[in-house]
């Protein structure tokens, strides 16, 4: 099988099955060893002197151990290989977490923001509901880009062995990417190379979405949007969403405690938001899915 029929393949299997939970209850997702990987370098190698050598050092390490492990995986032939993408794939856990923002916010602000607070990294307890939705579509956006455009995309360009650099990038990232006393040069190397791998799969959510919605026409102002965002990537998919939406994102959160005054991407959006809006996300989401599909086996009837 090509690469795009092993795409095409496994978008259709996850978007079916997501993430069942009879299997990863007994056998650790391929995430959670990755994560565990992460760590043991953190554990081992983030200390003085020449944090920033080491931190070069693990993520060098990483990336070889997944490249090696991607070869080695897609020599065990194209059943395997669909497999492991469907697994690394998550479109249908993302907006099944999301659409639970939304049913539990309408149960109440407490629930709200607890279901939130397992997909955000933000200080979920003082909240507001428009809070907890902004905070829902944010990730919806953010992690659509990270969990199904950009690993698509890599492993179109790069099969299993792409596939795996770019998912150990991004969980390096996401675990010591940081910019703090502990990890500011351990995980300066994780975090550029995250954002270099995202740079043109962001771009192309943002794209995706937009189309989604018959708004290219409004590709100017989505990057001027994407240009206010603390991140060089998240804010593209933020801003397309933010404007398909017309909605508000961004904007001032809390991280351990402290208030940070950020921007707001479309500021001209609505900022009182509901679950409604959360709902409206998840459709598009949907939509651009449908859109990246019918292009994946575009590619592949033609390539």
């Amino acid at each position: 099988m090509s690469t795009a029929t092993i795409l095409v393949l496994a978008m259709l299997l996850d978007a079916a099955l997501g993430e069942p939970r009879w299997l990863w209850d007994r056998v650790p997702h391929p995430a959670v060893l990755m994560g565990r990987a992460v760590g043991w370098l953190d554990i081992r190698l983030n200390r003085v002197p020449n944090r920033r050598l080491r931190g070069v050092a693990a993520m060098g390490a990483l990336a070889c151990g997944a490249v090696v492990l991607g070869y080695m995986l897609q020599a065990l032939g194209s059943i395997v290989e669909m497999l492991v993408v469907a697994v690394l794939l998550a479109h249908r856990s993302l907006v099944d977490h999301v659409r639970t923002v939304a049913d539990r916010l309408r149960m109440s602000l407490p629930e709200g923001r607890r279901a939130v607070g397992m997909i955000v990294g933000r200080d979920t307890g003082e909240l507001t509901g428009p809070g907890v939705a902004r905070s829902a579509i944010e990730s919806a956006s953010e992690n659509f880009s990270d969990g199904v455009i950009a690993p698509a995309f890599w492993f179109l360009i790069g099969g299993l062995p792409g596939l795996l650099l770019y998912k150990i990038t991004n969980t390096a990232d996401s675990m010591i990417g940081y910019r703090n006393e502990k990890y500011a040069e351990f995980g300066w190397a994780a975090a550029r190379f995250d954002d270099l791998l995202n740079l043109i799969p962001a771009r192309l959510t943002a794209l995706l979405i937009a189309l989604s919605a018959g708004m290219v026409v409004q590709w100017r102002s989505i990057a001027a949007d994407a240009a206010l965002h603390r991140s060089p990537n998240a804010g593209w998919p933020e801003a397309a969403m933010a404007r398909v939406l017309d909605v508000a994102l961004a904007g001032p959160r809390s991280y351990d405690g402290t208030l940070r005054d950020f921007p707001f991407v479309h500021p001209d959006g609505a900022k009182n938001i509901d679950p409604t809006h959360i709902d409206a996300s998840v459709h598009a989401l949907w939509r651009v899915w449908g859109i990246t599909l019918g292009l994946c086996a575009l590619v592949m009837l033609f390539a």
